[in-house]
């Protein structure tokens, strides 16, 4: 891990956040220029109510970060304060900000655990059960939306069923469907690595570490193989309880992260626009889009997002807004980590590789 750390510093440089905010604006710039309408404004209320509901919005990512801090105490048994807690975290949604949304900052994220004390065996379980708790609220609750609200409903956008296109043919669905079969299968395989054979993941490890590109680091993979088999044991001897607070904690972090949409709605358009079902059912649209841009082959998402939110909310939200409240929603959930992480980074590096 201490060779490798050069080749993981560089790609967490912050001036990577260049490329993934040149897609979005980019994106969100075409679609703004091809959709304006000088009309579209008279959509929009400015009012102390509407500045309450963006605070709101700002309010349901700080509740998202939060549950994420508590859950990786939990996971570490507390060795990591509060603060190394938040610095791990907005280190991690930075990683994930500048890379591909199928890569995430998963991968660079043991590195950032070990770092900050925890044994390098434990930090890689760490990872993968915040993996497997993320993946297991995904595929939890994806069927769960569907029963509830309706295939038809939760995939319907602009005019499409108006047309008479089948639900089972929407572009959307078959995005929505190979993302959740990605994060399906990967669930099956950390679940029977971490809590049915950790041995025969730490085989799987030193098999791929076998490649001549990283050949020369499968000392290391042996040696957090051991350490993963020994954390396993842990884990599958955890409480009950102890699994009911970590994935209670995931639920609330992604659940905030859900309702940022709405609070924007509410923000600019009002309670007059959309009903409580109405409410219910851009809930469930965001799920579903999270698991579209996990197919998403560039940096966060960056540019999919957008063109993803105008298209799937584009029936929900009036003509023509579609572009400007997918700048707002990326505003609050997406930019605020890569100012962030222009900051936690530096810090980071100088306290772990300068002054140490």
């Amino acid at each position: 891990m201490a060779d490798n750390s050069g080749k993981i510093l560089k790609s967490i440089q912050p001036g990577r956040i260049t490329f993934p905010i040149l897609i979005g604006l980019g994106v969100t710039g075409y679609f703004l220029y091809q959709e304006f309408d000088p009309a579209v404004l008279d959509y929009f209320s400015f009012t102390l109510q509407s500045l309450f509901w963006f605070f709101v919005s700002f309010i349901m990512m700080a509740i998202r970060d939060l549950g994420y801090i508590i859950r990786i105490r939990l996971l570490t048994n507390n060795l990591l304060s509060w603060r190394k807690a938040f610095n791990t975290i907005m280190l991690w949604e930075f990683t994930s900000a500048i890379t591909p949304s199928a890569i995430g900052g998963t991968s660079v994220a043991i590195f950032f655990i070990n770092k900050e004390g925890v044994k390098l065996g434990r930090s890689t379980a760490v990872v993968m059960v915040t993996s497997f708790l993320d993946e297991l609220y995904f595929i939890l609750t994806f069927p769960l939306i569907l029963l509830f609200i309706g295939r038809t409903d939760i995939f319907a956008f602009g005019d499409s069923m108006m047309e008479g296109l089948p639900w089972y043919k929407n572009q959307f669905f078959m995005f929505a469907l190979t993302g959740y079969f990605l994060k399906l299968a990967y669930t099956i395989i950390i679940s029977y690595g971490l809590f049915f054979n950790p041995r025969g993941l730490k085989w799987l490890l030193l098999w791929i570490f076998k490649l001549p590109i990283i050949k020369r680091w499968r000392p290391q993979a042996n040696e957090s193989g051991s350490d993963l088999i020994a954390t396993s044991e842990e884990f599958r001897r955890w409480p009950l309880s102890s699994w009911l607070k970590a994935f209670a904690a995931t639920a609330l972090s992604w659940t905030a992260r859900y309702w940022i949409v709405n609070t924007l709605i509410l923000a600019f358009f009002g309670f007059h626009l959309l009903g409580w079902n109405d409410h219910i059912l851009i809930f469930g649209k965001q799920l579903v889009m999270w698991i579209m841009m996990l197919v998403s082959p560039t940096p966060g998402g960056s540019g999919f997002a957008e063109w993803v939110f105008k298209e799937f909310l584009s029936n929900m939200i009036p003509l023509g807004t579609g572009m400007a409240m997918a700048f707002m929603w990326r505003l609050v959930s997406y930019y605020p980590y890569l100012v962030i992480g222009a900051f936690v980074v530096p810090k980071w590096i100088r306290k772990h590789f300068i002054n140490a």
